[in-house]
């Protein structure tokens, strides 16, 4: 009898330290895991009573240059003023139902990075964005309420309005503008 409850204590002492030890996460899955949720960036084109959007930067670049999204989901009239929504998708997202960040950042079940990155092309000039908050704020409102605009600083002679908020509102936005012009290779 002795024997088998020393043996259960070892089994139950084996089965739980296996249990934890897998729950403890890596620094690398950790990362993946971040990595994963892709939620760094996040770009919009306003056109002809569409939003399109996309959390893949290379997707939205292939849209730029041509006009279409080879995979798309498309929401009829679910825009803050009725418009359609178009989410450019990538090959790997393409036979998702969920987990596509641009899905989850725009209906609010994902929050941005700390570290976020946003553009939104509309009318002719380039919103830049470093808060998916600013992002959301100014779809619905329409417009960027605090702002610095760089006038014909855009790839095709655009104008630039970078989005500021109250803690920033007095100073130029040197540090989003470098990060404009790295990832629009200017």
């Amino acid at each position: 009898m002795k024997k088998l409850s020393i043996a259960g204590l070892v089994a139950s002492t084996v089965l739980l330290t296996a249990c934890a030890g897998s729950s403890v996460k890596s620094d690398n899955e950790m990362a993946a895991a971040e990595a994963q949720l892709n939620n760094q960036d996040m770009y919009e084109v306003h056109e002809e009573g569409r939003i399109y959007l996309f959390d893949d930067r290379a997707t939205y670049e292939d849209f730029l240059a041509i006009g279409e999204t080879s995979y798309r989901k498309v929401r009829i009239g679910d825009g803050p003023k009725g418009e359609t929504l178009v989410f450019g998708l990538t090959n790997e997202d393409k036979k998702k139902t969920s987990g596509i960040a641009s899905i989850d950042m725009y209906d609010g079940n994902l929050a941005g990075a700390e570290s976020f990155y946003g553009e939104t092309r509309m009318e002719g000039r380039i919103y830049v964005f470093q808060s998916l908050e600013e992002m959301n704020q100014a779809r619905v409102v329409g417009e960027v309420p605090l702002r610095y605009t760089d006038i014909a600083a855009g790839p095709n002679g655009e104008t630039v309005v970078y989005a500021l908020n109250s803690d920033n509102k007095k100073n130029k936005p040197v540090e989003l503008m470098a990060k404009f012009k790295q990832m629009n290779q200017q």
